[in-house]
């Protein structure tokens, strides 16, 4: 007869959204194992297993922080009570998470305050006084008396219960599903769930053992980034870049410092999805996506949403695992918005290959070969607006946008493999400038820091002849260096607003780098802080109207680098809205 040897979860923290699949090994009478799923309509050994979920209720009510969300709450901000802030964003486990949140939090407080022009005494009942270490002393309430105290929850929509299948020790479990998998609802946030395991004789559909059982942590609500300040404006449209951390290199190892249920797929790819549908742009640049997370998740679901995707994978020559979790660049646009005229594919490793033939002798060739074949890819578009082209001269005339969409090489020692990518792909541009009068953009995570050779190359279209970079060139490929050039007008997006932008506030100047107008970061982890990422567009054709507020340190929480529960890769979004300038009549 089947058994069941052994039931567990990848991650024993539910979270909100994130599919809960348990793990059952079970044991036949000849001593094999089975991890295969056995249904009622697949029994084996005249056996089949019967599952079911239940949501353990407590008669105590209890509520978890809003810092560390798998943590009980034990504290409650009566700042946060004065100011009507939400009320989830007022819990805390302890006075050092107060404490620590401190600086982060009290900008709720200072918001909530402007809004309601409060005088200076209500100010201070509001943020809370401070001692000699900085922190709040007088704005937190202990909670335990937490039964008590009507504002503790388990969830803020109160629905008819499923039938009780079970009370003990002040306990109550509702069912709640009757399959493998759960995904937990927003009812769940707060409650330990309960997954429940028994072997069936496929004939009498009798339990023919004890139930097995396993209990996961309490549910906590998804967290999800602060998209408040979105860019609404009419004719003109947005552009998003983005890499957004391919599970393949999210591992425990590189990110120990975020929580591992934060670290899974099955939560980053809700979280990101939810950031990426909010920023409501109108061409979508996402880098490191694998390839099967494309086809099974992010195609479909961002279909639903009105965009359209085209997909190119690296190349995978270098690549020696799994074909379908090589990533790559994926660029989607609204269809309500544009229409797709064609597709030009770049290849790094076909160029690396054209260019050995033609400049490196034959025995050097395996070498530099194994230099410059990395995979890297560039995905090129050619849309057509279908939206009105406000201040363009010629109406009657098609509005083409062209989108490159790339990933150069990581390795920051290959100097002079990534300015050489950057160069090949400007090149190909250049064909496409020439064939057409056509704005051009171009986004992606250029692994290339401000000031870097394949940054000037790019903001400056030339390399200065004795720039460091130029060092690094054991192939000779870069030279001479007069080669290195391109005639497009290109500038970067948040460098130029920064320069040009009257109304570019305090708070986002305070994030930009004044030595060169860039974000001082875009890929933010404990090992590196810095930018990597970039917008270029053609300034004779297009201006920048605005841009999405950038993340600074703070708004991080002390001590904290990406990815984290609220944001679910390391690197930042960037967005910025355009609008195309008028056309000269020929």
């Amino acid at each position: 007869m089947l058994s069941v040897g052994r039931v567990h979860l990848p991650s024993d923290i539910p979270i909100v959204g994130c599919e809960l699949t348990p793990y059952v090994l079970l044991k036949r009478p000849d001593k094999s194992v089975i991890t295969d799923d056995v249904t009622e309509l697949n029994p084996i050994d005249g056996h089949f297993l019967r599952y079911k979920w239940y949501r353990v209720q407590s008669d105590r009510k209890v509520t978890v922080c809003s810092v560390h969300p798998t943590e009980q709450a034990t504290l409650q901000c009566l700042g946060c009570v004065k100011a009507k802030l939400p009320v989830a964003k007022s819990y805390h486990c302890s006075s050092k998470c107060f404490s620590d949140a401190w600086q982060h939090h009290r900008v709720l407080h200072e918001r909530a305050a402007s809004a309601m022009n409060e005088n200076g005494n209500e100010d201070d009942e509001i943020f809370g006084r401070f001692n000699s270490t900085g922190s709040a002393t007088s704005s937190m309430v202990n909670m335990s008396t937490s039964q008590s105290n009507p504002n503790l929850s388990n969830g803020t929509t109160v629905l008819c219960p499923a039938p009780v299948t079970q009370r003990s020790g002040g306990e109550t479990w509702f069912e709640v599903g009757r399959l493998k998998t759960y995904t937990p609802t927003a009812d769940d946030i707060g409650h330990i769930l309960k997954f429940e395991c028994v072997v069936v004789d496929a004939e009498t559909k009798l339990a023919v053992a004890n139930p097995s059982y396993l209990s996961t942590s309490r549910v906590i609500p998804a967290p999800s980034p602060n998209l408040d300040n979105r860019i609404l404006a009419g004719g003109t449209f947005t552009v998003l870049s983005y890499n957004i951390l391919s599970d393949a290199y999210a591992t425990n190892e590189l990110y120990s410092y975020c929580p591992s249920w934060a670290l899974s797929w099955t939560y980053r790819r809700q979280n990101l999805l939810r950031e990426i549908v909010g920023y409501r742009a109108d061409i979508v640049c996402l880098q490191e996506v694998q390839s099967d997370h494309f086809e099974e998740f992010f195609g479909p679901e961002l279909d639903k949403h009105g965009y359209q995707a085209i997909f190119k994978r690296k190349s995978a020559e270098v690549f020696g695992g799994n074909v379908n979790n090589v990533d790559g660049c994926a660029t989607f646009f609204r269809r309500d918005r544009f229409s797709h005229v064609k597709k030009y594919e770049v290849e790094f490793n076909k160029a690396a290959q054209s260019l050995t033939d033609a400049l490196v002798p034959s025995a050097q060739k395996k070498t530099a070969l194994n230099r410059l074949v990395k995979d890297n890819v560039a995905l090129i578009l050619v849309l057509e607006a279908k939206f009105s082209n406000q201040g363009i001269d010629n109406p009657g005339k098609r509005q083409l946008v062209c989108v490159a969409n790339t990933h150069v090489h990581v390795h920051q020692e290959l100097k002079d493999v990534k300015l050489w990518q950057v160069h090949t792909l400007l090149k190909g541009l250049e064909k496409i400038a020439a064939s057409a009068d056509i704005p051009m953009l171009v986004c992606g995570d250029f692994n290339s820091v401000p000031g870097s050779a394949p940054h000037a190359l790019l903001a400056m279209g030339k390399v200065d002849p004795i720039h460091p970079d130029l060092a690094v060139d054991p192939l000779g490929i870069l030279r001479p260096t007069a080669k290195l050039t391109h005639q497009l007008p290109l500038v970067s997006a948040y460098s130029a607003f920064a320069r040009t932008a009257v109304g570019l506030g305090l708070e986002q100047r305070r994030k930009i780098d004044p030595a060169t107008n860039e974000p001082l970061f875009t890929n933010c982890t404990r090992d590196f802080i810095g930018t990597h990422d970039y917008i270029f567009y053609s300034a004779d054709t297009l201006t920048v109207e605005s841009l999405l507020e950038l993340l600074d340190e703070d708004s991080l929480r002390k001590d904290t680098a990406l990815p984290s529960p609220e944001w679910s890769s390391d690197h930042i979004a960037l967005l910025a809205e355009f609008r195309c300038k008028p056309r000269t009549r020929r």
